[in-house]
């Protein structure tokens, strides 16, 4: 790779620092160019040797006046072919693993919520319910997912009140996410797996009353919403759950109070270098990041800026956490190159996702699916998106092939969210704003048509680099994801369940599953 000792960064001379080239030497899958539509070829960025570069490549993603010809088209995919009455299947990489049951371990909900315990429902998630559950031992998440099998029937209020049940799901649906957690699992900003095991029985109370208090929290903010999860009432003695044990990531940034600017910087900086860290690893895509899907956690203290130097990151003392990776994209790191099957969810199966408008984020779906119809930057209204594996612009739609492009939307999107939820100095915002502006116009969708794109995350962070708003040695700090941590004197390494006592080699009854004070009792 070439090096200069000046770069133009838009027409202003600078003295070029070491953070792009340290960014580039981070480790880096195989290139694979052979499952990559010709026209984003281009996009792909192995190698980058000043901000003139990326904007020569910012050019592909502008609209072509002509549309391209069938014949142009390569590696066109062809929707799955289904049998008259045949429900449609996942056949890009969400695959069956191990069944529930076969080799986890069963308990009920009440060696989960034990009486002391602090349960809150915090979310929902694509298929499950997420709950922060707090003991003497620390702090984890825990996503729910109900598993074929029997629940109580709606009530008549309930039914007057027109709630729908979320469908119960099998364990393929989420084994492509469990797939996806562990190859990000060493990445900083992405969630830590823990365990997973079946829950089977009735709910107590505690789990119906925070799920009560988290319906009356959302109606309060939609008054339109409905109820898509049963309520933990109709829960019977063979209703059975998957749950995927997690650590704690920190409050939902959707709930998060930004009062100061580093707050800002730190938050879409950490995200982008998260995102970044895995297009280049995994060529991941998460396709569904909102704010309900990204989690802050004071780390550490503040430490304000009280210098003139360029850099803008790390004052806040934030780490952020990406969750959810339920419509995601990845590609296995440990593959031999020989182009392997991607994990990634099919969301050509329902078309609802990209016709919904109840939410601000719906129009990032829609933004994602135009852009593999159009091939660029474009949002077309919902009307346009009612026909499953319609021809884009590269060939019949594929959720398989990689798009970094739609990481760039997700960053658009929290940058928006960011600023119109600030609740700090007004003339704070005024100033992060300008030094930004530039940023946002490459990040905008919605930016006039001579205004280039970014085409990854990558992309945006090599600019902040180039900008000086992150330093070198920043991007080569990787902090252990592993360390112990202490919660109230009680040692607890961070990735270690919460709920189940960890087995011990000198106990005769190491091979029960049970709860810490239920084993505590025994003793």
């Amino acid at each position: 790779m070439s090096r200069t000792t000046t770069v133009r960064k838009y027409g202003r001379a600078v003295n070029k620092s070491r953070a792009e080239e340290l960014f580039a030497e981070l480790p880096r899958s195989p290139v694979k160019r052979n499952d990559i539509p010709p026209k984003l070829r281009n996009l792909e960025t192995p190698e980058i040797d000043s901000i003139g570069d990326i904007a020569d490549r910012f050019l592909t993603i502008t609209l072509e006046d002509e549309p391209p010809s069938p014949e142009s088209a390569q590696e066109a995919l062809q929707p799955p072919q289904r049998a008259p009455g045949e429900t449609p299947e996942d056949t890009t990489g969400h695959t069956a693993g191990e069944t529930a049951g076969d080799d986890l371990r069963t308990l009920t909900w009440d060696d989960v919520c034990q009486f002391g315990d602090r349960v809150e429902k915090i979310a929902e998630a694509s298929y499950a319910e997420v709950y922060r559950i707090t003991n003497e031992r620390g702090t984890s998440i825990i996503k729910a997912i109900r598993l074929q099998s029997p629940i109580k029937p709606q009530t008549k209020t309930q039914q007057k009140f027109g709630l729908v049940d979320e469908e119960p799901h099998s364990e393929a649906d989420l084994e492509g996410e469990l797939k996806i957690s562990e190859w990000l699992a060493d990445i900083p900003g992405f969630v830590v797996y823990k365990e997973r095991y079946v829950i089977k029985g009735k709910a107590p109370k505690a789990l119906l009353e925070t799920h009560q208090a988290f319906h009356r929290r959302m109606k309060r903010k939609d008054p339109d919403r409905l109820q898509f999860y049963p309520s933990p009432s109709r829960y019977l003695d063979e209703t059975r759950f998957l749950v995927v044990e997690l650590g704690d990531a920190g409050t939902a940034l959707e709930d998060f109070e930004l009062r100061l600017v580093d707050q800002l910087w730190d938050i879409f900086l950490h995200t982008a270098i998260a995102l970044a860290r895995a297009e280049d690893l995994v060529r991941f895509e998460h396709r569904d990041l909102h704010e309900g899907n990204l989690c802050i956690r004071q780390a550490k203290p503040p430490s304000p800026k009280t210098d003139d130097n360029l850099c803008q990151f790390g004052y806040s003392g934030l780490e952020i956490t990406i969750l959810d990776y339920g419509l995601s994209r990845a590609e296995n790191p440990d593959s031999d190159g020989s182009d392997p099957a991607p994990v990634v969810y099919d969301l050509e199966k329902d078309l609802s996702i990209f016709t919904n408008t109840h939410a601000p984020q719906c129009k990032v779906y829609r933004e994602m699916r135009s852009f593999l119809l159009e091939g660029d930057r474009v949002r077309l209204p919902p009307t346009a998106h009612h026909m499953p594996y319609d021809e884009g612009f590269d060939g019949t739609i594929s959720w398989a092939r990689h798009y970094p492009y739609t990481n760039v939307l997700w960053l658009a999107y929290i940058y928006q969210f960011l600023i119109t939820h600030f609740q700090g100095d007004r003339k704070e915002l005024s100033r992060f704003r300008r030094s930004t502006k530039e940023l946002l116009a490459h990040l905008d969708p919605d930016a006039p048509r001579h205004v280039l794109s970014f085409p990854s995350a990558c992309d945006v962070v090599r600019y902040a680099a180039e900008a000086g708003w992150i330093t070198e040695q920043q991007l080569m700090d990787e902090p252990s994801r592993l360390d112990d941590w202490d919660v109230e004197g009680c040692s607890v390494a961070y990735n270690e369940s919460i709920i189940i006592e960890a087995k011990t080699a000198d106990t005769d009854d190491s091979h029960l599953r049970r709860s810490p004070r239920r084993m505590a009792a025994v003793s």
